[in-house]
């Protein structure tokens, strides 16, 4: 028998290996455009924030950022975004299982009402939420004689911010649950584990990173809410005033460096926890093998 060689493919030399062909262009190129891009979107805007609260000195940046008044809001919107987010997180767990697990009558229905605070302007959540609440609402007339008022205190904006960060968890939680393995949950179960310990052992190691995620997005989202607060705040100064309301306040004055420096010092703390956050996410998944 003669062996017959095959002829290489015309156009390519002998042994040489291609790559695979890539849709986008190659890597410099499109790195340089995603710099490009986030540094028009993201990074110059931040820079001019930062280089215009360095018009202050440091004693005037420290009475801008420090006064009581500021610091009132920034113990209300951080405090309030974190119960919010942690509220949202036990919640919307509970919500995406039920859309995940069960089938029942108008699914698609809630299915669809959970993206509506995405889609409904804040100021008409607010305004909606202040007609509930308040002491003539729906619900605040029968609330506030047994000396339950949320309308108008730090409650009601708490309230506020549940709303608006509810599908963030939802729907980063729900996809997960969706592809998690039945086959595990089964095997748990065939080796005698309860239904608690299936889910705290096999279930929820794998959506902790999702709903790590979820919180985050939450509270993020929280942190710079302005316009569902403001209506049903009160807007009360030491009492129910939320930073970006004194942002815009300084403003309205043409106090521009002095709001400058109260929105560094929020985009500072944001930036601080969100890194908390996602290291926590690192570690639960190098912890538990949750895939990436």
């Amino acid at each position: 028998m003669t062996a017959v060689n095959a002829a290489p493919a015309s156009g390519s030399a002998p042994g040489r290996r291609r790559g695979p062909k890539r849709v986008l262009p190659g890597f410099n190129l499109t790195l340089g455009y995603t710099l490009f891009y986030l540094s028009i979107i993201v990074l110059i805007p931040l820079a001019a924030l930062f280089l215009r609260s360095f018009t202050l000195t440091w004693p005037q940046f420290w009475e801008a950022v420090s006064s009581p008044r500021v610091l009132a809001s920034y113990r209300l919107t951080f405090g309030a975004s974190f119960i919010a987010a942690c509220v949202n997180a036990v919640f919307g767990l509970l919500v995406a299982w039920v859309l995940v697990r069960y089938q029942f009558p108008g699914k698609r229905i809630v299915d669809a009402l959970v993206d509506l605070p995405f889609a409904l302007p804040t100021a008409v959540a607010g305004i909606s939420l202040t007609a509930l609440l308040a002491g003539n609402g729906w619900l605040g007339q029968y609330l506030e004689p047994m000396g339950i008022k949320l309308a108008f205190t730090p409650a009601g904006v708490v309230i506020a911010l549940i709303f608006i960060g509810l599908p963030f968890v939802v729907r980063t939680v729900q996809p997960v649950l969706e592809d998690s393995e039945k086959e595990l949950e089964e095997a748990a179960t065939c080796l005698g584990a309860t239904r608690w310990q299936t889910f705290t052992k096999v279930i929820f190691p794998a959506i902790m990173p999702a709903l790590l995620t979820g919180f985050a997005l939450a509270f993020a989202r929280a942190i710079g809410e302005y316009g569902s607060v403001i209506f049903i705040a009160g807007n009360m100064p030491m009492v129910s005033e939320i930073t970006p309301l004194i942002i815009i306040s300084k403003l309205e004055q043409y106090d521009v460096p002095g709001a400058t420096a109260v929105a560094v010092v929020m985009l500072l703390i944001s930036f601080v926890m969100l890194f908390v956050i996602n290291w926590l996410q690192a570690w639960q998944r190098r912890r538990y093998g949750a895939p990436a």
